[in-house]
């Protein structure tokens, strides 16, 4: 086993987020079935709670203006070159597991 538990698979929602804090870090977790995906919860716009915005496939929307991020990459949508940071995550049984 590797990685910091950070939350239980059985409590994290189908399709929205949840967020977690890990050290001095906000980070939004996102569950696609048994995978959960992981970036850093603050939009770099004007520090929007990402965990709250709304998912379509990849993509989160910033629940304050919009800005749409791929969880896989970080990626803005409309500028890949301003990124959130992306984490990886494993999960084992149901312990979601950070790697840091």
């Amino acid at each position: 086993m590797s990685g910091e538990v950070v939350a239980r698979l059985s409590e994290l929602p189908e399709g929205r987020g949840r967020v977690v804090t890990v050290g001095d870090k906000s980070i939004a977790l996102f569950r696609r079935g048994a995978e959960v995906l992981a970036i850093d919860n603050a939009c770099p716009h004007v520090g929007g709670p990402l965990g709250e915005g709304e998912l379509a496939g990849d993509l989160v929307s910033c629940p304050w203006h919009g800005w749409q991020f791929d969880l896989r990459s970080g990626a803005w949508q409309r500028d890949g070159g301003v990124k959130v940071a992306c984490y990886s995550v494993s999960v084992e049984g149901d312990e979601v597991r950070l790697e840091r």
